[in-house]
């Protein structure tokens, strides 16, 4: 007997010809026709066809190394073979980006996959004295041609630094565009704040040039194979910062 059900329609998969491409807003589908693709270890949620996964740990015994030292960084999965793969981190949006010839500076608790063809490295970014006192600030840098797939906790917002100065909480700064500049910004909200127990906004990530920056609408860490892989967060002192 057949399944009557209108709402079953809805879920049907998503028809498309890219290597990425939203299932819906917290699922992203992988189309291994063109070739392999390295995704957040853990985040596979179903697939069709003959792809296979290969733990490639933290990329190599540099990145492994950098990861060790700054705390950040992403343990990534290399997926091969044929068909199509889904995958999501703890039902957090996904925001699917294309590079040409490009670069983003991401949090490495924010990076869910990217094509095979898109180099990563593990970056110090920023200055200022916060950040020189806490040995610095560390990014996931991912630089060349193809797909990116993040993760935003809700719903983000894109802030253009070019028009003003542009402030977030580094628990919510989810990455950057090229061209733009991170300093940290001190803010004790003055004596008489501190003394009633500050306000949680101390330390702000400063941005400035040509660019943009996306801000999630929380603050709060990440969950599921982000946390239980080991996922940075913004290297040890982003991790801090913020509200």
């Amino acid at each position: 007997m057949p399944i009557h059900c209108n709402e079953l329609t809805t879920f049907s998969e998503a028809e498309a010809t890219d290597q990425f491409v939203h299932q819906n807003k917290k699922l992203l589908k992988i189309n291994l026709a063109y070739g392999p693709v390295h995704a957040r270890t853990g985040s596979m949620v179903g697939y069709q066809g003959d792809a296979r996964f290969e733990n490639t740990g933290s990329g190599g015994m540099s990145k492994m190394f950098k990861k060790a030292v700054t705390g950040e960084g992403v343990d990534v999965m290399k997926i091969t073979g044929s068909g199509e793969v889904f995958i999501a981190d703890q039902a957090t949006d996904i925001i699917i980006m294309y590079l040409e010839n490009d670069m983003v500076s991401v949090n490495g608790k924010n990076v869910l996959a990217f094509s095979d063809s898109i180099e990563w490295d593990i970056q110090r970014v920023g200055s200022g004295m916060a950040g020189m006192q806490a040995g610095g600030l560390y990014n996931v840098v991912l630089r060349g041609t193809g797909y990116v797939a993040v993760t935003t906790d809700g719903p983000p917002v894109m802030l253009d630094v070019t028009q003003q100065a542009t402030f977030g909480d580094a628990q919510a700064v989810v990455l950057w565009s090229a061209g733009v500049q991170m300093n940290i910004k001190t803010d004790t909200g003055g004596m008489k704040s501190m003394l009633r127990g500050g306000t949680g906004e101390t330390f702000q990530m400063a941005f400035g040039g040509q660019g943009f920056v996306l801000i999630q609408p929380s603050e709060g860490a990440m969950g599921g194979p982000a946390a239980a892989s080991g996922g940075g967060g913004g290297g040890g002192l982003l991790s801090q910062l913020g509200g």
